[in-house]
């Protein structure tokens, strides 16, 4: 089941979070409370009533500071920005990133952006993520290095179906 996010389920979304950070960023209560705040989408996926899932996107014009959005909106004038989605290890093959996306591509449509963007590490790698995204019909549009040249992201950009 797919719903909004709240404040009450920040403890696991942070701990989600937590356990993926060497592929997203890291990201404490204040940090999430504040991406919360500007998000243009931010949703949770519950198995038994358990958050396993969540992901956080922003719409062009987000008071968003941040490199990899910065890229985008200074090349695509209506896009929906997936900053992160992390699903639970204990939850993998069940759909859940597939249902997120399938939810953050309707809503993106509804929104008038014309294509979903995304960044994945190349250094280090996120092979995972990689396969994920070509299924989703995402292409690299860019690279660009972070964090002093110790992280290398692909810039990744997906058209919203009419």
């Amino acid at each position: 089941m797919l719903r909004d996010a709240t404040e009450t389920d920040f403890p696991r979304i942070l701990a989600l979070n937590d356990a993926e950070v060497q592929h997203t960023s890291a990201m404490d209560a204040a940090r999430l409370q504040w991406l919360h705040e500007r998000a243009g989408y931010h949703r949770v996926a519950c198995v038994d009533g358990e958050v396993a899932a969540f992901l956080l996107a922003f719409r062009d014009g987000a008071d968003y500071p941040n490199p990899n959005f910065d890229w985008f909106a200074a090349r695509y004038p209506r896009f929906l920005y997936v900053d992160r989605v992390v699903v639970d290890a204990a939850f993998n093959g069940r759909g859940l990133g597939s249902q997120l996306y399938r939810d953050v591509f309707e809503h993106a449509r509804a929104q008038g952006a014309a294509v979903v963007t995304c960044e994945f590490n190349l250094v280090p790698p996120n092979e995972a993520s990689a396969r994920f995204h070509a299924r989703w019909g995402f292409a690299e549009v860019g690279r660009q290095w972070l964090d002093g040249g110790k992280k290398q992201v692909s810039l990744q950009a997906a058209p919203v179906p009419g």
